[in-house]
């Protein structure tokens, strides 16, 4: 399946459960992606602290924390 990207009205093609999806406005877009970029940012800082039980942990709750997030945007 081709990339699509998560900001793009297309984004229904790399879903195969939720079929229907309200069109983002661009204010909206721009949220979700900082939202998600903000998390890529806090995964990557732990990623560069080592590996543990506790980074595992902080990276798992973190990218929850992005999806419920980015569901509250889309909703």
């Amino acid at each position: 399946m081709a990339h699509v990207d998560s900001a793009s009205d297309d984004r229904t093609a790399n879903n195969a459960v939720r079929h229907q999806y309200r069109v983002l406005s661009d204010a909206e877009k721009e949220q979700m992606v900082r939202l998600k970029d903000l998390g890529a940012a806090f995964i990557a800082e732990c990623q560069k602290a080592g590996s543990s039980r506790e980074i595992s942990l902080a990276i798992t709750n973190a990218e929850q924390a992005v999806m419920w997030a980015v569901k509250h945007v889309t909703r």
